[in-house]
């Protein structure tokens, strides 16, 4: 199927994109905190994609994709750095409006955060020489460390909804990776990889849609509170002087 993976985008995209306008949830109101993190996320994620697809860690199969591309990168997964965050942080931000009590304890988060932490220490401990791993594992522990450390509450908030995201991301991922068709879509280079799949799918991405995640909501979440306060010292300002 020539554009499989332009429809996944789509697919993963649409019924979110449609549902932003919905009384009860207006998402859409959230689109300017969420395209400048989205932006700024892209800056280091499509970097870092660059670099490791034209080094061969990963690529892409002609089969699938369109064919234009910029920067040596199909425009499938450039949309794919605004798609999918898009359905992930739309389904968070429902999430919180329907459960709003649906948050991590700080005992459960606090025992999430040292086990994964030294899961992934130690695993780059043994898989240094794996480049996907050291990456995507070195970027984990110092982001995580940094909000379990400032923001800790943004940790708590979003990883009950990363775990229900597993589910879809792993069901879009697998087809990407070459579940249920006959090749993959996207191939990595299992050298650089520690090895493992869920599926078809490499353990590290999991990993690597945490912090492709994380980084959109915190950033929003930190630009919505910046708005908050700058309105609120303006609206002060406004009452002294009058």
């Amino acid at each position: 199927m020539k554009y499989l993976y332009l429809w996944l985008n789509i697919g993963s995209f649409i019924v979110p994109f449609l549902f932003s306008f919905h009384p009860r949830l207006k998402f859409y109101k959230k689109w300017k905190y969420f395209f400048p993190a989205v932006a700024i996320m892209m800056a280091l994620f499509i970097s870092w994609d660059v670099i490791f697809t034209n080094n061969g860690i990963w690529g892409f199969n002609e089969l699938y994709i369109s064919g234009y591309r910029i920067l040596n990168l199909p425009i499938e997964e450039w949309l794919f750095f605004i798609c999918i965050p898009y359905a992930c942080i739309f389904t968070h931000y429902s999430l919180k409006h329907f459960f709003p009590r649906f948050i991590l304890s700080d005992k459960i988060l606090n025992v999430f955060y040292v086990t994964l932490l030294a899961i992934l220490i130690i695993s780059l401990w043994y898989l240094y020489d794996r480049l996907y791993t050291l990456v995507n594992f070195m970027y984990a522990i110092v982001l995580l460390s940094l909000i379990f450390n400032f923001r800790k509450k943004d940790l708590q908030l979003f990883l009950p909804t990363y775990f229900i995201i597993l589910i879809p991301f792993f069901m879009v991922n697998g087809i990407l990776t070459g579940s249920f068709i006959h090749e993959q879509v996207v191939w990595y280079n299992d050298l650089e990889t520690m090895g493992i799949r869920v599926g078809t799918v490499p353990l590290e991405d999991s990993i690597y849609a945490l912090t492709m995640l994380i980084t959109v909501f915190v950033l929003m979440e930190w630009f919505e509170e910046r708005e908050n306060r700058s309105t609120k010292n303006q609206s002060s300002a406004n009452s002294l002087s009058t």
